[in-house]
């Protein structure tokens, strides 16, 4: 699935990085990132241009390559792996931060791999995320530009985040309502939970 939408020409969730990840980023002095889900690395290429220093991985030859092309036209670099987080390795305690930008997991992995992606974080390290809540399975059968899984299960809720990230001191913690503009994809009204919080 993946692999045909990134075939798209149009980078299909712009090239432009997500609001909520580019506001807090910029809060932070760079440092190691690692960048889970990151399609065609918007996300990835704007933190590199900051002063980051990326790893970004998704399942998705085609993502990489319109990555790289896009890292290429910002004229930056990032390290980036095709594989699944269930196979994937990194070393413990390696990164100092980790965006999490609708990377949304099966829904019987979703807790699992967070905890995962927690042992790759260093101590006082942070996590940024978001992604839809369960109450968008309403927006999305509204109007389904507005993108996301259609399995409730496989949507967050603020109980679930805090659960996952229980040794974490949280920043900021909501479940809100807002208006996407991301390429053709995410478009229109949506319910996102938001998270940032600092491994204790």
């Amino acid at each position: 699935m993946w692999n045909e939408r990134y075939m798209d020409n149009d980078f299909v969730y712009g090239k432009e990085p997500n609001l909520f990840f580019k506001e807090w980023l910029q809060k932070f002095e760079p440092g190691y990132l690692l960048m889970p889900a990151d399609g065609e690395a918007r996300n990835g290429v704007f933190a590199a241009q900051l002063g980051w220093e990326v790893t970004s991985f998704d399942l998705s030859e085609e993502g990489k390559l319109k990555a790289l092309e896009l890292a290429k036209e910002n004229k930056v670099t990032i390290d980036y792996i095709v594989g699944d987080l269930e196979e994937l390795q990194f070393n413990k305690e390696s990164f100092d931060a980790i965006g999490l930008i609708y990377a949304h997991f099966a829904a019987e992995k979703k807790s699992i791999l967070h905890k995962k992606l927690n042992d790759y974080l260093k101590p006082g390290g942070l996590i940024i995320f978001e992604a839809f809540s369960k109450a968008h399975l309403t927006y999305n059968e509204f109007d389904p530009k507005v993108g996301g899984p259609k399995d409730i299960n496989m949507l967050f809720s603020t109980a679930e985040i805090a659960a996952d990230f229980e040794n974490y001191e949280i920043l900021l913690l909501e479940e809100k309502e807002i208006l996407l503009e991301e390429g053709k994809y995410h478009i229109g009204k949506g319910s996102v939970i938001r998270f940032v919080g600092r491994k204790k």
